[in-house]
């Protein structure tokens, strides 16, 4: 059927055309004048039309975005220019873009730290305890210099066999003392991982501890230690070492002098790079002493004298000379026993490595080179006011110092007293730290390597905020690793120059 239509269309165009060609030339040119007529009033017409329409649906969405989406009624008055600029002309017909600025209620994510709690405020009746309020700070006011001028006298003594000490009794709830948050900034919900959970324990402890009483031991030759207890329960594996040295009954720290920050640095240093040999400390103001100045707090170790205070640590008693001896021999290398005349220490032999890697880094020179040999000392410095300079003509003789292991682990290293110096230029470091050493860590020396040392010291230096505050701030801060990282760049030259191996050391 669709074929005969086709077909009879066709007959009817054909029959059309020839009458058209046989009509005259001035009828067949008025005819095409016509359709051209028509066929152009038809288009202007649509043309109209559809201009209309637009219009017509501009003005309809206009009025349905006014209606709908903005709320805005035709007889209410405009919004002020002030209003308008917190409108954005929306790119989609049903989605409304709104430009506000939003208060930030949370500090800036900095990573290894945890958003402390929100603590709600404890509303007070001002004119109730205001007269209380007044008479309790008068009574803690002088008992805080009580404190002071008895402390400073020192007139209270408690003696026993082992250690003369000077026991102080602290106010528990002196204003000057109390903090209501912690000074050790976790702000995410695990510390750096080169913190172990005790570390964190410790550290809290240490910055954020009421201090209970305060002693001054004495002990021997050595210097007196100034010791701080905050808490009166002892752990089980403590309270053998606590009844015999009887220095501590509790969890307590040693305050040092305000001078010596860098046990602070050298301990966040040992963390990052993986040695684990310090003593976990932080930085810590007391209003009772030092001008309430900030001063580093170690963790108070009582393994560290198994004999008592009287005999003082657990130290190796070494030479220079032997000290190169046990190098050479590799001593209890690979757990294998020394011959008894050996001469090595009970120390083993990768310990030296990290030392010499710890001590270079900071330039800390009262272990392995307390007469100053391998560098240019100052008049100041304490190698040439004691005359120790005059020692290096005789090397082999000269005594190494602070080399301290626990009682219970002669195997391993305690670094203590760990005084560097920031302000040694690079053309005066002291290379006899690494004299003898011929591995290094190869933990230790991955990060050195890795270029991210001062992201990780920020990382961990941030956590302590006394400290932080202490040093300036960041600006501080960068100034430290600065110098660090310049030694970094002396020691890893050195290392390929002398071809030194980098090993795995899990001893």
């Amino acid at each position: 059927m669709g074929k005969s239509r086709f077909q009879w269309l066709c007959f009817h165009f054909l029959r059309l055309t020839s009458s058209f060609r046989r009509c005259p030339l001035s009828k067949r040119s008025l005819i095409i004048a016509s359709v051209c007529v028509v066929y152009l009033f038809f288009v202007v017409s649509q043309v109209g039309y559809s201009q209309q329409h637009r219009d017509r649906r501009t003005d309809k969405e206009k009025y349905r975005h006014a209606r709908g989406l903005y709320n805005l009624d035709t007889s209410d008055a405009l919004p002020d220019s002030a209003d308008l600029q917190s409108f954005v002309v929306p790119t989609r017909s049903n989605v409304v873009y709104i430009t506000l600025k939003s208060k930030r209620l949370k500090p800036a994510n900095i990573r290894g730290t945890i958003k402390p709690k929100l603590r709600r405020k404890v509303r007070r009746n001002k004119f109730t305890n205001s007269a209380f309020t007044q008479n309790k700070l008068g009574t803690l006011e002088r008992d805080a210099g009580q404190i002071k001028d008895n402390f400073t006298r020192r007139t209270s003594w408690a003696k026993t066999k082992d250690v003369d000490y000077k026991t102080l009794d602290i106010v528990h709830n002196s204003i000057t003392d109390a903090q209501t948050d912690s000074r050790i900034r976790i702000y995410s919900q695990r510390a750096p991982p080169w913190f172990s959970p005790h570390d964190v324990r410790v550290m809290r402890f240490l910055a954020d501890a009421k201090v209970l009483r305060i002693k001054d031991v004495s002990h021997g030759n050595s210097p007196s230690l100034l010791i701080f207890e905050g808490e009166t329960s002892v752990s089980l594996t403590n309270q053998k070492q606590t009844k015999r040295n009887n220095a501590c009954e509790g969890r307590c720290g040693v305050i040092n002098s305000p001078v010596d920050t860098t046990e602070v640095f050298a301990f966040h240093l040992d963390r990052v790079l993986g040695l684990n040999r310090t003593l976990p400390a932080v930085s810590r103001k007391f209003s009772f002493i030092h001008d309430g100045q900030p001063c580093p707090v170690v963790s108070w170790d009582a393994s560290l004298y198994p004999e008592g205070l009287a005999a003082g640590l657990s130290a190796v008693q070494l030479t220079w000379g032997e000290y190169q001896s046990s190098l050479k021999q590799r001593c209890w290398h690979k757990n294998i026993s020394p011959k008894s005349d050996s001469g090595c220490s009970t120390v083993h032999h990768y310990e030296w490595s990290k030392l010499a890697l710890f001590d270079f880094l900071l330039q800390i020179h009262n272990r392995l080179d307390k007469s100053c040999c391998g560098f240019r000392p100052r008049q100041e410095d304490a190698c040439v006011e004691l005359g120790h300079h005059a020692d290096c003509a005789d090397q082999n003789h000269i005594q190494l110092t602070n080399i301290i292991h626990r009682g219970h682990d002669p195997r391993h290293l305690v670094f203590t007293g760990n005084k560097g110096f920031f302000d040694r230029n690079e053309d005066n470091l002291d290379f006899k730290l690494l004299e003898g050493i011929k591995e290094l860590p190869e933990r230790a020396v991955s990060v050195l390597k890795s270029r991210r040392l001062r992201e990780k010291l920020l990382q961990s230096l941030f956590l302590d905020q006394t400290y932080w505050e202490s040093q300036g701030g960041r600006q501080g801060i960068d100034k430290l690793i600065d110098v660090i990282e310049r030694r970094v760049k002396v020691l890893l030259t050195y290392i390929n120059a002398h071809g030194i191996k980098v090993i795995t050391m899990n001893v």
